[in-house]
């Protein structure tokens, strides 16, 4: 649906998210390696742009300040690891914890993004279906435009993500690596 979106879209007011790409959710993915030679190449990219990357780290909270329903599943002792060495991050980009399926509850990311004059977040990371879709819904209903780069994200339950990308498609623009990859 958002064949053109080049009249949208500047790289100078634009942001990198690698979500939660984290040693335990990118050992349960079902494309690993494609999914990280993806990411690789997009991240080299983005650095050569100059394009600021923004990493999301799982932090729980302590089990007692959990909700009830993270509790009860069992979420809360979840152990996600550190963000896996094949992507990590550098001096200069940036890394925020949050404990929500939406960058932008509980953390400074949206004051950070308007404050750099950052209007188009490119998404890449795990799980499409959960933190990515959620992430990128909130940032299209705070006037942001989200990108998802469709090769770059993943699951561990390959239908979820599928279905996911089909319903993101109606609604933002969804592109490959390749696509990102001529960005100039």
């Amino acid at each position: 649906m958002f064949q053109n979106i080049q009249g949208l879209i500047k790289r100078e007011k634009s942001a990198l998210v690698v979500w939660d790409v984290q040693e335990a959710l990118v050992a349960a993915i079902f494309n690993k390696d494609e999914f990280l030679a993806n990411l690789t190449r997009i991240i080299e990219k983005t650095r050569g742009l100059g394009i600021p990357i923004f990493y999301s780290k799982i932090t729980p909270l302590p089990e007692k300040f959990e909700s009830p329903l993270r509790r009860a599943s069992g979420f809360g002792k979840f152990e996600p690891g550190d963000v896996v060495k094949e992507v990590y991050p550098e001096k200069n980009d940036t890394v925020i914890n949050k404990n929500t399926a939406s960058f932008f509850i509980g953390t400074n990311f949206e004051l950070m993004l308007r404050n750099a004059g950052i209007n188009t977040i490119y998404f890449t990371g795990i799980a499409t279906e959960m933190g990515v879709e959620t992430s990128a819904r909130h940032a299209q209903n705070l006037g942001f435009i989200p990108v998802i780069i469709q090769d770059a994200v993943s699951s561990r339950d390959k239908e979820a993500h599928e279905r996911s990308l089909k319903n993101l498609a109606r609604m933002m623009p969804i592109i490959t690596t390749n696509d990102f990859l001529k960005m100039e």
